[in-house]
């Protein structure tokens, strides 16, 4: 029996709709003491916890100037036991700017829904694919 809530489900859905295109919208998503974490950035010398809205938006507002075209494809949705968890296995790909790089990433994503909003969101990537000094220069605009 699938427990998932219909809240999870549309946020799952708009999540990888708008994340690397309408960044405000996509915060619109997340409650305001949201938390995002990235358990392998700092191997990239980037955080791994972003807290609240204003965090996460200082650390995504370039991502729509960078990956260009971000698609997400062989979406996998697992809901948790709860309801209101659940996982996606994804396979992104973007062109990144500057210089027309071809980007290919396989993602996990793990979703805590609280009265309709991300409450909590963890994301993990493989560091390896992502080409040398992509996010140094992102984190130079962000400075």
């Amino acid at each position: 029996m699938d427990h998932t809530s219909a809240d999870l489900t549309r946020l799952m859905d708009a999540h990888l709709a708008l994340i690397a295109t309408y960044v405000e919208r996509w915060l619109a998503l997340f409650a305001d003491d949201a938390v995002v974490e990235f358990p392998y950035a700092p191997s990239l010398g980037t955080p791994s916890r972003l807290e609240g809205i204003g965090a996460i938006r200082a650390y995504f507002a370039p991502i729509t100037q960078h990956f260009q075209g971000l698609t997400f494809t062989n979406v996998r949705r697992y809901p948790g036991a709860d309801g209101q968890t659940g996982w996606l296995e994804v396979h992104g790909t973007a062109t990144l700017q500057p210089g027309n790089i071809p980007y290919a990433q396989d993602y996990v994503m793990r979703m805590q829904v609280r009265d309709g909003r991300i409450a909590h969101y963890r994301e993990y990537w493989n560091p390896l694919a992502a080409p040398r000094g992509t996010f140094e220069s992102f984190d130079k605009e962000r400075a």
